[in-house]
């Protein structure tokens, strides 16, 4: 017999996607009601139960309850005779036993869903299309003709989605074309069926599927094959969102192409898309208040494309996206969202676009044009939470050989004062990691003996000193968190061969980054770079060492070890490679 919380369960293959829970508006109370005892009965003829049952409940609800029977003199925990021999009559107890044996039958005889379910399942689902289509144009004009197929469609379509559990038969479903077919559904004139077919995608390839890697790429080709983005991007264009349903579609379409994003190759798709793009901008830019969850959502979906490759996000910056950014960040320099609300997450995925962006050539430029390095400095002396996003914002953008444009704007508006600034003050480290990868830059891509690189070195050697104390200070503190993870990592070693040494130095190379290895890497670069540059800096950073019975050569090992991890074939790795030789010489 099914327990009342089985009773009202909703069935896992129809419940909503397990990677963020949909905002549901609220219901009557009174309909809800209904629904649950509704839904509690079977329905409202009591399918299921005998006549004989049937009429003995009619029986009971007229004639009131029975005299109490004659109770056993031996019957437990009921010395007073209050609770009748248990509360039931014989005729209920068999009543009720009836239905326990009616339960176990149809448990027993439970439909195997295997190959030959899955035929059955599409031949039916074909059907439904078709005669759906057929009687819609058929009665054009008169959709209480065809409003009967609808809702039996709109049942086949939520069936489908029971394959989620099954994904070993994603294949022979992908194979009979019924992919197409509910992908095709998304063209629908309903939009309800619509919005279901997508609820339905979103279900059959949500990460929390227990599919193989295989059938799941089975399945999603089949999708594409289908057009399925371009379906997506039209439904995103005609749903209304200031409708509950409208708005409910919107969000299982976004749930399904962060699910396709996931792959790289169909991320591409999806960004250079002609239209999905351009609507995810347009909806991050809608004025809300408070920023709905569907707002919140683009901003992320729009952060997973851009991440995921170079050329989606040269396009991006090519169309205008980076001013976009700017602009919608800008209210956010001095002012902070709510905590844990959907702002905040919201302007977070703002700042993971805009950071992902300037990552490129194009992204720097546009950057640079917009004023970008200006607005960073601003959220730098005045901002709140955003004050660590526009630091790393800052550090992307000033990074590589494109740069070098970036880092003279930071000088010429003043921004040595404000990064040293905070550099000099206790810092948490996230931070101190983006503030070392600034001067890296700096030092790297200011032209030699320029106005900017002169006043860059000043900074370092200004108050006798004390940034590179600080550097110094901070270089052993990340040794000392690398010692014990190097010496763990040396004595594992002497134990393996060398087949399974190489087998394990991804992991290897894991466990020292986690302990601070890239930061000690990009300090060393640093004192190397003043070391060469300044006589008396190289000093001070040689007395500090003998402090700790260390000299330069420790510096120089470090330089030469990340030497070896570059190679010859990527330009940027090759251009590294010849900086770092040349600092060797001077350490």
């Amino acid at each position: 017999m099914a327990s009342v919380g089985d009773i009202f369960k909703k069935p896992a293959a129809v419940q909503a996607s397990g990677k963020r829970k949909l905002e549901q508006p609220n219901h009557d109370p009174n309909e809800l009601y209904k629904a649950a005892k509704l839904g509690a009965n079977g329905d409202v003829k009591n399918k299921g139960k005998s006549a004989a049952v049937e009429d003995e409940e009619d029986e009971n609800e007229f004639a009131g309850p029975e005299l109490p029977p004659d109770f056993e003199e031996d019957a437990p925990d009921d010395e007073e005779g209050r609770f009748f021999g248990g509360g039931m009559t014989k005729e209920t107890t068999q009543a009720m036993e009836y239905l326990d044996r009616q339960d176990t039958e149809e448990g027993a005889a439970a439909e195997k869903i295997d190959t030959t379910w899955v035929r059955r399942l599409a031949l039916n689902f074909e059907k439904r299309i078709s005669k759906n289509a057929e009687l819609r144009a058929k009665f054009e004009n008169d959709p209480e003709k065809f409003m009967a197929s609808e809702a039996d469609l709109d049942t086949d379509i939520k069936a489908v989605s029971i394959l989620s559990e099954h994904p070993e038969l994603y294949g022979e479903f992908s194979k009979l074309g019924c992919v197409a077919s509910l992908v095709s559904l998304l063209s629908h004139e309903n939009t309800d069926i619509a919005i279901d077919a997508i609820q339905t995608i979103s279900e059959l390839i949500d990460e929390d599927v227990q599919a193989e890697q295989e059938q799941w790429d089975v399945l999603v080709n089949a999708m594409l094959d289908a057009d399925i983005i371009e379906l997506l991007a039209q439904n995103l264009s005609r749903l209304d969102e200031s409708n509950d349903t409208d708005r409910s579609g919107v969000y299982y379409i976004l749930n399904v192409l962060e699910s396709l994003a996931s792959q790289s190759s169909v991320a591409e798709k999806i960004g250079q898309d002609a239209n999905t793009m351009p609507w995810l901008v347009s909806r991050i830019q809608q004025k809300e208040s408070p920023v709905s969850q569907n707002k919140q959502y683009s901003a992320e979906i729009l952060a997973i494309i851009l991440q995921s490759l170079p050329k989606n996000r040269k396009k991006f910056a090519e169309t205008g996206g980076v001013d976009t950014l700017l602009l919608l960040l800008s209210s956010y320099r001095k002012r902070d969202p709510e905590k844990d609300s959907d702002e905040e997450e919201y302007v977070e995925n703002l700042f993971d676009c805009l950071t992902c962006v300037v990552d490129e050539e194009e992204g720097k430029a546009k950057f640079l044009e917009s004023e970008g390095i200006e607005l960073a400095q601003i959220m730098l002396r005045e901002g709140k939470l955003s004050k660590q996003r526009a630091l790393r914002v800052l550090d992307h953008a000033l990074s590589g050989q494109a740069g070098v444009a970036g880092c003279e704007r930071l000088v010429e508006i003043a921004g040595l004062r404000t990064v040293f600034g905070m550099f000099m003050k206790k810092q948490e480290i996230e931070t101190v990691e983006h503030l070392l990868g600034i001067f890296s830059s700096l030092l790297r891509l200011l032209p030699g003996g320029s106005a900017p690189r002169i006043r860059t070195l000043a900074k370092f050697m200004e108050k006798d000193y004390e940034k590179i104390d600080k550097l110094l200070s901070l270089r052993r503190e990340y040794a000392s968190r690398l010692r014990p993870i190097d010496a763990s990592i040396e004595q594992e070693r002497k134990e393996l061969d060398e087949e399974d040494k190489e087998l394990l130095a991804g992991e290897w190379l894991s466990r020292r980054l986690d302990a601070g290895l890239f930061s000690l890497q990009t300090l060393d670069v640093i004192l190397a770079w003043l070391s060469a540059e300044d006589d008396g800096a190289r000093k001070k950073i040689s007395a500090l060492l003998a402090d700790r019975d260390e000299d330069l050569s420790v510096i120089r090992q470090s330089l030469e070890e990340q030497m070896n991890g570059l190679g010859e074939e990527d330009e940027g790795e090759k251009d590294l490679k010849g900086m770092l030789a040349t600092l060797v010489q001077f350490v």
